[in-house]
């Protein structure tokens, strides 16, 4: 969320904000309706002072006439507050359905566009494998491998559900370890396995409400499963003062995945690249108020995950967003799509994003600058590894002409010493 200030300040910065990134927002109603809740809010705080104003004279008053005409006004008072406090209640209720809306503002180099398709190039690594055989895609490798199985997955848990059994199973078990491992030795993260079942306000914090709750799996009794271990980390500190000493803060966070997919039908229907049920590894970085440290972090996670899928072997680029690809809360945002063989192109696999404080605004979390002085911190993440999606770039760069899958060098000791999947 943007402070009201800045967009009463930037209404034309906000206005651009908005339209660069495809988003229908009514910035004159908020405008309009920011006016009303200052203007009840002045007009409340004015009753409140009359109110506090009879209290005391009525505390000093010895004469019981005039002791009971302040009584009698005091009450007058008090009604008349009650009535404007509605007033601004009301006002408030609206002026929030609003502000939650507003986009956060774009960096200046993220690219124009409206959709992944505008999305640019920046950099590619590894070199694209070459087969002398007619090579298969994912479900195939893993069906005929016994890796998975998608019908009995369908049958037992609707659309897009799959199981994983034997090796498919391990391997999922031995990136999860890899990485996690990855993070232990590089050192600076905290860990956590991260809760999926999740309260309204992480949620409306971290921006994926109210805009996003179709893809949500709502509860009986109100929660929502989350999609990202993104959403339960950030809200670690939620309403906190972090100690500015303990700036920057680094997470690296696991947790099962829920996502309906609601709009995405038709894509993706078959395999692993677009489920309903999923695990990810979560970088989230809090930091100091500063452009520049924000940068540099989005940088630094980027890379940590660009270094994991290195390791592993498998070709990927990275592309920065284009506007229309990004989010309500995202100033920047990077995706590293690794190489799937048998569709001949790259498919997003990882997201690195910084927000400033549109997060930290919304959930409350603040730490004291040098001069003392209250700021909301920066929030950043990024995915270090989505499964079981990444099985899919990872099974069929692997694969080999019998139909075996060897298993990436790093990875080996994860998977009992074992160095290929065959029947």
């Amino acid at each position: 969320m943007l402070d009201i200030n800045f967009i009463r300040d930037n209404k034309d910065l906000v206005a651009e904000a908005a339209k660069r990134k495809g988003i229908d927002f009514d910035l004159n109603k908020l405008i309009e309706v920011d006016d009303r809740r200052r203007a009840v809010l002045s007009s409340v705080e004015e009753k409140r002072k009359e109110q506090n104003e009879f209290s005391e004279k009525i505390a000093k008053e010895t004469s019981s006439n005039l002791k009971a005409q302040y009584i009698e006004k005091m009450r007058s008072a008090k009604e008349a507050l009650q009535f404007e406090e509605e007033k601004l209640r009301e006002a408030l209720k609206e002026w929030h359905f609003l502000m939650v809306q507003v986009p956060n503002i774009p960096d200046v180099s993220v690219p124009d566009g409206v959709s992944e398709a505008d999305n640019k190039q920046i950099r590619e690594w590894g070199k694209k494998p070459t087969f002398d055989f007619s090579i298969k895609d994912h479900t195939e490798l893993m069906s005929g491998l016994n890796l998975a199985d998608f019908e009995r997955g369908i049958k037992a848990a609707g659309f897009r559900g799959y199981f994983l059994s034997n090796e498919g199973f391990q391997l999922s078990f031995a990136l999860w370890s890899f990485v996690l491992d990855w993070f232990q030795k590089k050192g600076g993260f905290t860990s956590l396995l991260a809760p999926s079942l999740l309260r309204r306000e992480p949620f409306m914090g971290t921006g994926y409400l109210p805009q996003g709750e179709e893809d949500l799996y709502k509860t009986q009794d109100g929660e929502f499963l989350s999609g990202t271990a993104e959403v339960a980390t950030m809200s670690y500190f939620m309403d906190e003062v972090m100690p500015k000493d303990k700036l920057p803060m680094k997470f690296v966070a696991f947790s099962p995945c829920f996502r309906r997919e609601a709009g995405s039908h038709g894509r993706d229907t078959k395999g692993l690249v677009r489920v309903h049920e999923f695990y990810k590894v979560e970088q989230v970085v809090l930091c100091e108020a500063s452009h520049e440290e924000s940068v540099k972090y989005h940088e630094e996670l980027t890379k940590n995950a660009e270094e994991i899928v290195q390791t592993l072997k498998i070709p990927y680029r990275v592309v920065v967003n284009c506007g229309g690809d990004l989010g309500l809360g995202q100033v920047k945002k990077y995706d590293i799509e690794c190489w799937v063989p048998s569709e001949d192109k790259y498919r997003e696999t990882h997201s690195s994003s910084y927000f400033h404080d549109f997060q930290t605004r919304r959930l409350n979390i603040r730490y004291k600058d040098s001069d003392g002085k209250m700021r909301f911190v920066h929030s950043l993440n990024n995915t270090a590894l989505a499964t079981p999606r990444f099985l899919v770039p990872l099974v069929e760069n692997y694969q080999q002409k019998d139909g075996s899958i060897k298993i990436p060098e790093v990875l080996v000791p994860y998977m009992g010493g074992k160095k290929e999947i065959k029947i």
